[in-house]
């Protein structure tokens, strides 16, 4: 990849968080809650997808939950479970409620068991395996995917243990493309595995077609990734985290050789570092 095509991918990253940030649609922002200190914070859940279970990121292609961004145990990785518990939550307990292929359609479901878990700090990180289907007229709608983060939300602020919201954006796909594109291997997989093909399906193909297919399914992703930020906005309790993973250049070393699409452990680490300063107990 030459420079000046590394060049306009960073900035293209940049104008997507911008995006996120400035959106095309004024929201009402509710007056954020004050978060309890962590010494107070005793249970927490991880709601999502494949990403938040640490999928691809060991030597299996299943979960490696240790690896998690979110609850992770691997002090390699720096968890917001481990962040949190160095903060002064000592007797902190983690629930991974996620789930492997996950939709935002599913979200509701996965808050409800934080809800029951009794979850005083809940992470939400949904929205790749909307966009990531197998032709992009099969992606879920933005009204709907909005709709659905509404409504986990709204479940969430049901729960008598009132707990604190973060809501990770969703990296970009177009981004994930372009670091592995060159790869035979990557393509090779992603072919195999039928990995988001909404996306990676004809990964050498520069056609008119594939490339505003690409463009098309990126564009969704903003969608979602604004849709998120003015649900998120609309409860007291709950941070976004700006568009920091949204904005995020992703290298190869943090995204998974055995997939070439999860998160690896450095790319996990990476997520972890890039959410936690924009959650409750960092950003003012």
């Amino acid at each position: 990849m030459g420079i000046r095509r590394s060049t306009r991918h960073l900035l293209a990253a940049v104008a997507a968080a911008a995006l996120i940030l400035s959106g095309s649609v004024v929201s009402t922002t509710a007056a954020q809650a004050t978060a309890p200190p962590p010494s107070q914070v005793t249970r927490m859940a991880a709601l999502g997808d494949s990403i938040t279970l640490g999928v691809s990121s060991c030597s299996s292609w299943s979960g490696c939950a240790q690896n998690s961004w979110a609850t992770g145990s691997s002090t390699t990785v720096g968890s917001h479970l481990l962040r949190l518990r160095a903060a002064g939550a000592t007797d902190l307990v983690a629930f991974n409620d996620a789930v492997s292929g996950s939709r935002s359609a599913a979200l509701t479901t996965q808050a409800q068991q934080a809800v029951r878990q009794g979850a005083q700090y809940v992470t939400i990180e949904i929205g790749a395996n909307d966009a990531c289907t197998r032709t992009v007229a099969e992606m879920t709608p933005t009204t709907t995917f909005k709709a659905n983060v509404a409504a986990a939300l709204a479940a969430l602020g049901a729960s008598a243990a009132a707990p604190q919201i973060f809501v990770a954006s969703i990296p970009s796909l177009q981004r994930l493309y372009e670091v592995n594109r060159a790869s035979s291997s990557a393509r090779f997989t992603w072919s195999l595995l039928r990995i988001c093909q909404s996306m990676l399906a004809n990964p050498s193909s520069t056609q008119p077609a594939d490339v505003q297919r690409r463009a098309a399914v990126q564009q969704r992703v903003d969608e979602y990734n604004i849709a998120l930020r003015d649900a998120c906005s609309a409860v007291a309790s709950c941070r976004f985290d700006g568009g920091a993973v949204a904005g995020y250049a992703f290298a190869r070393a943090d995204i998974s050789t055995r997939d070439y699409f999860h998160p690896s452990v450095a790319g996990q680490a990476r997520l972890s570092s890039i959410t936690w300063p924009t959650t409750q107990w960092v950003s003012p």
